[in-house]
């Protein structure tokens, strides 16, 4: 009895001390509690990780991409903008080169009609035998026309105040001025005015009010007279006369009437050249009623002062 007794004594001592080593125990694990707690931070961390690395990998990647085209499109706007900046500049200077060149050309003639006889159709220049009748011309009659119809494959251009074809253009009187000069004609005047009162002081002129073309007014019309019109454009002067060709005949092809000189604008079939060319010569039509527009008429033609028939 007394072994059983030390036995259970023994026993329940045992029971207590593993209670207590439990007691111990649970204890040591409640203060070893904290070390659990990293392993959840660990467990966050490595779910903040992976959360954190695509979150950083999409920003970061967003980043490279928005920083790599943002230099260029940046760069791109800022160099287009220096361009659009630059390009208005020189386009400016033309501009106000240009700009100025309109008014130079309304004051000043001469480069007004050198653009636009680019803008015009080429000049047109007549062979001898595209002329009915030609070879039966006077000889210094022909003289003259061949000088003319030289000059129309020169490829003049109509310059306002120029008589000289190394200025490369002429004008309507000035054209007349140097064929009579290097024929002989030294006496000729220099503008049309002039030239048509040179005519009629001569006593040869015929004036023409019609506007038909088949007119007996043009009758007397002959190969190498002078044609005067005035009204072609405005202008103070007395005789009011501004404008003079020299008439060449018929034109075998069409049987129409064509004169030589230089325009701003007169017609060869139809189409308008400008400068040195041989031209249709045919009446203007009378102004409408009431219209203020200048309008050109055709005063008459007259025989060259001096100018033999033999």
């Amino acid at each position: 009895m007394k072994w059983l007794l030390i036995f259970a004594m023994l026993f329940g001592a045992l029971c207590a001390t593993e209670a207590a080593e439990e007691s111990l125990g649970t204890k040591i694990k409640k203060v070893f509690e904290p070390t659990p707690t990293p392993t959840p931070s660990r467990k966050h961390r490595k779910h903040a990780g992976p959360k954190a690395s695509p979150a950083l990998s999409p920003t970061a990647s967003p980043k490279k991409k928005k920083i790599s085209p943002s230099p260029s499109p940046s760069a791109t706007p800022k160099s287009k903008s220096k361009r659009k900046k630059a390009s208005p500049s020189p386009t400016a200077a033309p501009e106000e080169t240009s700009s100025p060149t309109p008014a130079e050309t309304s004051t000043a003639s001469p480069p007004q009609p050198s653009g636009r006889e680019k803008k015009g159709a080429p000049n047109v220049s007549l062979s001898p035998d595209e002329i009915t009748g030609y070879e039966n011309y006077p000889p210094k009659v022909r003289q003259i026309l061949d000088a003319g119809l030289g000059l129309t494959k020169q490829n003049l251009g109509y310059t306002y105040g120029s008589d000289d074809p190394k200025n490369g253009g002429m004008d309507c009187s000035g054209f007349i001025y140097y064929v009579l000069q290097q024929n002989g004609f030294r006496e000729v005047p220099r503008d049309s005015s002039q030239q048509y009162v040179w005519v009629r002081k001569a006593g040869d002129f015929d004036a023409v009010l019609s506007r038909k073309e088949d007119s007996f007014e043009l009758d007397d019309l002959k190969p190498g007279d002078l044609l005067f019109w005035r009204g072609t454009y405005n202008i103070d002067r007395d005789p009011p006369i501004t404008h003079t060709m020299i008439y060449l005949g018929r034109e075998k092809r069409t049987k129409k009437r064509v004169m030589v000189g230089s325009s701003d604008g007169r017609t060869y079939d139809g189409i308008q050249r400008w400068g040195v060319s041989v031209f249709d010569f045919k009446l203007p039509p009378p102004p409408k009623s009431g219209d203020a527009k200048i309008s050109p008429v055709f005063v008459g033609y007259g025989r060259i002062p001096g100018l033999s028939e033999d």
